[in-house]
């Protein structure tokens, strides 16, 4: 009688049994669990089987040769390990909600007439009517009242959260004139972190993937402030989306004291408006965070040219420019908040409260 680690056929061509299986590794159950019985000579001199041994036990996996059955059995251990860890791991957190996608759309408003510089440029917004306060206290923040599933301290917590994207995406300087896009990046949710970087990198006018729909931005090269200072008047809303979610709209006008880029002239002041509407949702995971998920974007804006692609930065016209617009647009109050802010290009008109 042969060795009995070999089997009962010899050795196979090409190498040894164990070269085969070298890298298997079963462990005490998997044995115990394959039992083996040795078949009694009489079976063995009958022929009634072309193997040596046979196993109890597999069922249909007798059937199969010794290579499938391990490979099933390997890709189940695996698809048994996976979920174990993913649900017993101890970081064990949620994934971060996608996000909506972001919407926005741009309007230009064109000027009526040739763009005038400001009478005065020491005090470039001598000319606004009241209303209009010096940055953040323009915003008119709401007073942090419980809603249906929310209580007053999640909802000042989520105000506090907006007031801080609205700051750094329409009125610091570093985001304005200086292509600093980083600080806005840091208050999104997540899940749209993606489609700013797009945004960013690569803008386009398809109502997702501007970079003006984030925030209010000017190209250095050929626009500067004349002041840190920006004039806003408007309001805030809070209501909710659904029980896990806030719903906050802000829709405020901006006004913005300008010159042309390298020049210090104080007769080339020009005063350009912004009316930005955005609606932003926040629910429970984002008001932990601190982060905002902004989902629609709507910016009525000039001077500016009609027809001018402003996916990158606005475009504002500066003093000396004439206007270009169709023959009969409607005239287009930026501060008049009880119109709906996404329209086809208009003519600029007066600013009033």
């Amino acid at each position: 009688m042969g060795d009995r680690r070999e089997p009962p056929e010899g050795t196979p061509e090409g190498g040894s049994n164990d070269d085969e299986f070298r890298s298997v590794v079963f462990d005490e159950s998997f044995v115990k669990a394959a039992r083996i019985q040795e078949l009694s000579a009489q079976e063995r001199l009958a022929g009634a089987f072309g193997r040596a041994t046979r196993m109890r036990g597999w069922g249909w996996f007798g059937s199969l040769p010794r290579q499938a059955v391990i490979l099933l059995l390997l890709v189940a251990m695996a698809f048994a390990a996976a979920v174990y860890f993913g649900v017993s791991s101890p970081h064990g957190q949620a994934v971060p909600p996608s996000g909506a996608q972001l919407t926005s759309v741009v309007t230009p408003l064109s000027p009526s007439a040739t763009v005038g510089a400001v009478p005065d440029p020491a005090h470039p917004f001598a000319a606004l009517p009241t209303g209009y306060a010096d940055g953040q206290g323009g915003f008119n923040m709401p007073p942090a009242s419980s809603t249906a599933h929310f209580g007053g301290t999640d909802v000042q917590r989520a105000l506090d959260s907006v007031q801080h994207y609205l700051v750094v995406s329409e009125l610091t300087p570093a985001t304005l004139t200086a292509n600093e896009t980083g600080q806005v990046r840091e208050l999104l949710t997540t899940g749209e972190l993606a489609q700013y970087d797009d945004s960013v990198n690569t803008p386009r006018d398809d109502q997702h993937h501007a970079a003006t729909g984030w925030m209010v931005r000017f190209d250095p090269g050929q626009v500067a402030l004349a002041t840190d200072t920006v004039k806003v008047n408007g309001a805030v809303q809070v209501g909710e989306l659904d029980p896990s979610t806030l719903e906050i709209t802000a829709d405020h006008t901006l006004v913005y004291a300008l010159r042309p880029a390298g020049t210090t002239s104080d007769h080339s002041v020009t005063l350009y408006s912004v009316r930005r509407e955005v609606r932003i949702d926040i629910d429970r995971a984002d008001l932990d965070a601190g982060r905002v998920r902004v989902v629609d974007s709507i910016v009525q804006a000039g001077p500016t040219g009609c027809g001018t692609v402003q996916s990158d930065y606005l475009q504002p016209m500066l003093a000396t420019a004439a206007g270009v617009h169709p023959s009969t647009p409607p005239a287009v109050n930026p501060a008049d908040h009880s119109r709906p802010a996404w329209q086809t290009c208009g003519v600029l008109g007066p600013i009033t409260r």
